[in-house]
C-alpha cells in the first residue's frame, strides 16, 4: 500500500483523510462453501420455500363425528359409504319386464326406471319412480322364462329404494339409458 503524501494531493480533493481498505478477514465458512455450490443453494432454497408454503397452506375442515365414525369402519366391498342418514344409498334389486333392454345394462350405469301399469287398458301413466339410478350389479339370468324380464341391482338413496319395491310390486317396470 502506498500512501500518499499530503504535499501531493490535489487541492479540490475531500478533507477525509487516505487510509487502507477495509479487508473482513474469517467470514462464515458455510455460507461461503454454499456460495461457491449455487445449485445446491438454490435446492435448499425451494425446498425451504416448499416447507414453508405447505406449513401454512390451508387445511380442510374436519369432517363431523357422523363422518368420522362411518369412515372408520370397514366398507362392504362394492357398497359406498352412507353420507348421511337420510340419504344413505342401498342396492335395491328390482325384475325389469324387458330381458333384452337389461343386457345393454352394464354396472356403473345410470338409468331412469320407469313404472307403467301392465293392463293394456290403459290406466296410469307411465311415470319415473328413479331417475338417476345407478347400476351396482346385472345378475346372469335365471332358468325362468324371458318373459318374467330380468333382475337388475341398482344403488339408490333409501327413500328411492322404497319407491322401487312398491312400484315393481303392481306394476311392470323399464328403464331407458341415460
Amino acid at each position: 500500500m502506498t500512501h500518499v503524501p499530503p504535499q501531493t494531493r490535489p487541492a479540490d480533493s475531500c478533507p477525509v483523510p487516505h487510509f487502507p481498505p477495509v479487508r473482513v478477514r474469517g467470514g462464515h465458512p458455510r455460507l461461503r462453501r454454499l456460495l461457491r455450490h449455487r445449485r445446491r443453494a438454490l435446492a435448499v432454497g425451494l425446498a425451504m420455500t416448499a416447507a414453508a408454503l405447505v406449513a401454512t397452506a390451508p387445511r380442510a375442515p374436519a369432517p363431523p363425528p357422523a363422518q368420522e365414525a362411518a369412515a372408520a369402519e370397514p366398507a362392504r366391498e362394492g357398497r359406498p359409504l352412507p353420507v348421511s342418514a337420510e340419504r344413505a344409498r342401498v342396492t335395491a334389486p328390482v325384475r325389469i319386464a324387458d330381458a333384452d333392454t337389461v343386457r345393454l345394462l352394464r354396472p356403473g350405469d345410470r338409468v331412469d326406471v320407469i313404472a307403467a301399469d301392465g293392463s293394456s287398458g290403459g290406466g296410469a301413466q307411465p311415470r319415473v319412480v328413479a331417475a338417476g339410478a345407478r347400476v351396482a350389479e346385472v345378475p346372469e339370468p335365471g332358468d325362468g322364462p324371458a318373459e318374467s324380464g330380468a333382475l337388475v341391482v341398482f344403488s339408490v338413496p333409501r327413500d328411492t329404494a322404497a319407491r322401487l319395491a312398491g312400484a315393481a310390486a303392481s306394476m311392470r317396470l323399464a328403464v331407458t339409458l341415460r
